[in-house]
């Protein structure tokens, strides 16, 4: 499957946002996270990561159809932080978000560190970041009683 990355613009925004909806949704639904989970956020939120001078929105195109997206953004150029990244379900478990984090960090050579969170209770997503070379930092958050949010890093 050729997994490829292309720049959202404004005009994207719906359709991310709805994939961000179903992407999040089951985890919406396990963890009732609403303050802070993806699904219960706005499309306005999507449209100002995709014009955030200092980041923006990926679309992750499979075999040129839109299944995810990834959002970036940086401080002074250097330091990266990857959230949300989302993969349509339908389309989760083939490789693509770990084929969608190699290209977005290739993309930016510059980078000294790569970060990241996930829900500690999602151990599929906590072992794909530590197959990509993620580490813990240690740092913790919990959401509720039924998540916790933990902080990975990168050195580059």
């Amino acid at each position: 499957m050729e997994v490829r990355l292309e720049k959202a613009i404004e005009n994207d925004a719906q359709v991310i946002f709805d994939i961000q909806v179903k992407a999040f949704m089951p985890l919406l639904d396990t963890y009732k996270d609403f303050e802070t989970n993806p699904a219960n956020k706005t499309i306005e939120k999507v449209i100002t990561r995709i014009n955030n001078r200092n980041g923006g929105f990926y679309k992750i195109l499979a075999d040129n159809k839109l299944v995810g997206a990834i959002c970036v953004f940086w401080k002074e150029d250097v330091q990266f932080w990857i959230s949300p990244m989302f993969i349509l379900p339908s389309y989760q478990g083939k490789g693509i978000a770990y084929k969608a984090i190699t290209l977005i960090e290739e993309m930016f050579p510059q980078a000294t560190t790569w970060e990241l969170a996930t829900i500690l209770e999602e151990e599929g997503n906590c072992y794909l970041y530590e197959k990509i070379g993620y580490n813990k930092t240690g740092v913790s958050k919990k959401l509720n009683d039924n998540a916790t949010l933990i902080f990975y890093k990168k050195d580059c």
